[in-house]
């Protein structure tokens, strides 16, 4: 049987809720197998058309820099089970490149965290990363949900 996923997209931003969406995607590409991509995207201030400065150029940078470090850590748990993983940094609107990435690179499969939706408050959920890039990708995605903490009144 061939593998159903080949190409598998982990977006990351470090935050400790990534780690679920790293683990249902190492368990994935392990199973298919597939190959994976962690990508991070630096949220740039700047318009598109727009040159940053040469302070901004550093930030970014300094930015950059963080970021190919992370991803080089995370990287390493799937190189050492045999599965094929690049790491990769863009600049711009998370959700825009997000899904331009997996347009641009035949992604299959997106696996990203996300959160589950306040029921009492949905629209305020609405506006995220994730769920812009499962409205907008064309291939499919696995929001991989971080329980709410029950508030008792």
């Amino acid at each position: 049987m061939l593998p159903r996923f080949q190409h598998i997209l982990i977006p990351l931003d470090f935050t400790p809720k990534n780690q679920a969406a790293l683990e249902v995607g190492f368990e994935t590409a392990v199973r298919e197998p597939a190959s994976v991509t962690l990508l991070h995207v630096v949220e740039t201030i700047h318009g598109e058309n727009e040159q940053p400065d040469d302070e901004v150029k550093l930030f970014y940078e300094r930015l950059e820099s963080r970021a190919k470090s992370e991803l080089e850590s995370r990287a390493q748990r799937f190189a050492e089970a045999g599965v094929r993983v690049a790491q990769r940094v863009r600049f711009g609107s998370r959700a825009a490149e997000i899904v331009r990435f997996a347009g641009e690179h035949a992604i299959d499969l997106i696996i990203m965290s996300s959160h589950a939706i306040d029921r009492l408050h949905p629209a305020t959920s609405l506006a995220t990363v994730s769920y812009q890039v499962s409205v907008l990708c064309q291939c499919p995605i696995l929001l991989v949900k971080q329980p709410q903490k029950q508030i008792i009144h």
